[in-house]
């Protein structure tokens, strides 16, 4: 989860994103390793496709077809309508407060009383735990609310700038272990699957918020589990 971008018209916004674009492929292509700044406090969204976004929707991607029947999503729904289509029959959106118009249920998603049980056939849970200071306490409602055989399709950062301060708390980062480890207090073992995305070159890269056009794709396709730049997981009630 991630506060929205600014709105700009859509020809202005591609115009500046490759004009910066050509600055950050330049900055990537020399080399940025002894400096001490990134190249943006915004992961690279005004350039692009931030990395660890490549991460999350690969693994999307991959799990598509249990984006299905009821969808629970936190703060919007791009992510339910991209991978779930016509396969969703509900929408539902999270959000901590009500600035959000779109969102249907408003609550802390540690609070056990904001989402009922058995309610959703999948919950959509990316880059959100870690805003979570209770993240037990979320998973075990995210559990409840998910009917049997519902399935949490789950990220989380693991090597991460924390990003653009103020806009929310920032509480963890995360390895496979750690995430694994909470998720069977309340889920099944077995039912449990736990991905890691990155290796050095795309921390390295993701550090310096280089976005995903200005690297080279397979660079980043090689993993290498003592790099964790995103985590994933799927569970299944």
């Amino acid at each position: 989860m991630r506060k929205l971008a600014r709105k700009l018209p859509r020809p202005v916004k591609r115009v500046a994103k490759a004009v910066r674009r050509v600055h950050g492929m330049t900055a990537m292509n020399l080399g940025r390793i002894g400096s001490a700044r990134p190249l943006s406090d915004n992961w690279g969204y005004e350039r692009g496709t931030p990395i660890d976004r490549y991460y999350i929707e690969a693994f999307l991607a991959e799990h598509s077809e249990d984006v299905r029947g009821r969808v629970l999503e936190v703060q919007e729904d791009d992510y339910s309508r991209r991978f779930g289509g016509a396969k969703v029959t509900r929408q539902d959106i999270l959000n901590i407060d009500d600035s959000n118009p779109a969102a249907t249920i408003i609550g802390d998603l540690a609070d056990p009383t904001v989402l009922s049980e058995a309610q959703f056939d999948c919950i959509l849970l990316t880059q959100t735990l870690h805003l979570v200071f209770d993240m037990a306490a979320a998973i075990a409602n995210v559990r409840k609310a998910l009917r049997p055989g519902g399935v949490a399709l789950i990220t989380v950062p693991g090597i991460s700038p924390i990003g653009p301060r103020g806009d929310y708390p920032w509480y963890w980062s995360l390895t496979g272990q750690s995430l694994e480890r909470l998720l069977v207090e309340h889920f099944d073992r077995d039912k449990v699957s736990i991905d890691s995305f990155g290796n050095l070159f795309a921390a390295t890269a993701f550090l310096h918020a280089a976005a995903v056009e200005e690297v080279p794709k397979r660079k980043l396709d090689r993993r290498d589990p003592d790099y964790p730049v995103t985590i994933a997981a799927r569970a299944v009630a």
